[in-house]
């Protein structure tokens, strides 16, 4: 089984890419960038040192991103490091995957942040048994529905479309995610009421909502000072 050197294997190899080469959407954008890194360094702020504020604007909403994504890959590696009892040949093999996966989102938004990326997170886990694969799903459905309510919600806030669009990509990813784990959970709930709207559309919720959960996981808070949300 891979451990925790995978994970920085895989952190290194994606580091080396662009962030907007990887995602395919063209030199211009990469351009922008790099103008968004120089003239809003000061978007990342620290309002108490209890807490680590993402900022405002894009560089707000892909740090929001970024440490969504930095929670779910912390999540996998323990899956993958130490699986739980009677987990099956198939599950391993596609709960790692989505380790991967989690993994490379998390990288795409370091390297696309680059300077303006709020600090690695410090996770804890005690609440979620890994050895007992009901706990350990049923954290996986909670983390990946509230991935994806996260990013409907935040979509309407980025201004520069080539990230609206890399956003679009990744939360197809992770609506995959959500649909095999619940699957897993419980046969054919993989898209029901609970996480569609009357119009068969996902749910969606604000950055304050999905922060406040996200929060029960870290030890050092995130807050979104901008948006409204203080760690309480």
């Amino acid at each position: 089984m891979k451990t925790q050197t995978h994970d920085t294997e895989v952190g290194v190899n994606m580091a080396r890419r662009s962030f907007l080469r990887y995602a395919g959407v063209g030199a211009a954008a990469a351009t922008s960038v790099v103008a968004l890194a120089a003239c809003n360094k000061h978007n990342v702020v620290n309002p108490t040192a209890a807490t680590i504020d993402i900022g405002v604007g894009d560089v707000g909403i892909l740090n929001y991103a970024y440490a969504l994504e930095q929670l779910e890959a912390a999540f996998y590696i323990q899956v993958a490091a130490s699986p739980y009892s009677g987990i099956t040949a198939m599950e391993t093999s596609l709960l790692t995957d989505i380790r991967d996966h989690e993994v490379g989102h998390r990288e795409f938004f370091k390297a696309a942040l680059a300077a303006n990326a709020i600090t690695g997170l410090s996770v804890s886990f005690s609440s979620i048994d890994f050895t007992n694969r009901t706990s350990v799903l049923a954290a996986a459905q909670a983390f990946e529905d509230t991935g994806v309510t996260a990013y409907n919600g935040a979509g309407y806030l980025i201004q520069n479309t080539d990230y609206l669009t890399v956003a679009g990509k990744i939360v197809s990813v992770e609506a995959r995610h959500a649909a095999y784990i619940r699957n897993l959970v419980n046969y054919g709930s993989f898209a029901d009421s609970t996480v569609l709207d009357a119009n068969a559309m996902d749910k969606q919720q604000t950055i304050a909502q999905v922060l406040a959960i996200a929060n029960t996981y870290l030890t050092v808070k995130v807050s979104a000072s901008a948006y409204g949300y203080l760690p309480s």
